[in-house]
């Protein structure tokens, strides 16, 4: 993978993202490629901070708290680096824990307005679904 270098188009592709996201990460310094004249050329470490920095939107962070970190590396090492993704993880696993209490208490009063409608109605109760 050291040799890997891939164009603005290739990035796009293997991380199925408009080339507007690509520009955006590089504009507020997520991402440095190398350039060459108009081209772009992304290395092992821009292609392993874009695959950081797409895991990190899935798991709901937000653009800025992933520079933030990113930056981490390069200022203080690795160690203090994983200190704070520990922090930042918790955090996250609370918010999305929380998230999904009301998603499921959603469920259930929607479920049973819904029971409660059918049964009126004289329909039968769906089956409980994941």
């Amino acid at each position: 993978m050291a040799d890997t270098r891939l164009t603005f188009k290739e990035m796009c592709a293997r991380f199925d993202v408009t080339p507007r996201t690509l520009r955006y990460y590089e504009y507020i310094e997520l991402l440095q490629p190398d350039r060459e004249g108009r081209a772009r050329y992304y290395g092992p470490r821009e292609i392993a901070r874009m695959t950081l920095i797409l895991r990190g939107r899935r798991f709901g962070f937000q653009l800025e708290e992933l520079r933030k970190w990113l930056l981490l590396y390069d200022q203080k090492g690795k160690t203090d680096q994983y200190r704070v993704w520990v922090e930042m993880a918790d955090r996250q696993l609370a918010v999305l824990l929380e998230s999904r209490a009301e998603l499921d208490r959603s469920i259930a009063d929607l479920r049973e307005l819904r029971d409660h409608t059918a049964a009126s109605l004289g329909l039968e109760s769906r089956p409980e679904s994941a």
